[in-house]
């Protein structure tokens, strides 16, 4: 049995900028979001193997007036998970950025397509990352961004092109 692309997927991604053989794990939640499987997909990255543990998160929505709040309790979920860095997209997942300890802080943008630049540039082998969001918040952007260092040719990503 395989998870389907945007609902759970595990992928090497490899890094040829980084050399042969040099790859980060993707687990790919892009398709949807509410605050148990955000929890759930917290607690998958905590226990897949491999180096820092980076969640990228953005906005779950249709939650109502409990919006904010549940935004800002995942706090809870990524200290109980041992995430080493959060970087988040959407204006509920600002409060989350916010509520942070600087050293897990690893960036906001109020999109997707804001945050993708920042995420791709902080992608180290043996990374796990787990990229999580409501459809709407525009998840696939990052993972489409993610999926693009595959295809670096390694000589133009060593001359900084």
């Amino acid at each position: 049995l395989e998870a389907p692309k945007g609902r759970g997927q595990h992928r090497e991604i490899p890094l040829p900028a980084f050399g042969t053989g040099a790859s980060f794990t993707l687990i790919d939640e892009s398709y949807n979001a509410s605050p148990a499987s955000v929890k759930a997909a917290l607690a998958v990255l905590e226990k897949t193997p491999g180096g820092r543990r980076i969640a990228v998160l953005g906005d779950m929505l249709e939650l109502g007036s409990s919006s904010e709040v549940a935004h800002v309790d995942l706090i809870k979920s990524i200290a109980g998970h041992a995430i080493d860095t959060v970087f988040t997209c959407g204006p509920f997942m600002a409060k989350l950025q916010e509520a942070l300890p600087p050293s897990q802080r690893g960036g906001h943008a109020p999109t997707s397509k804001a945050l993708a630049p920042l995420v791709v540039s902080a992608l180290r082998p043996s990374d796990i990352v787990t990229v999580k969001g409501s459809l709407g918040s525009g998840m696939a952007i990052i993972i489409e961004a993610i999926e693009r260092l595959s295809v670096v040719a390694p000589s133009r990503a060593a001359n900084g092109h």
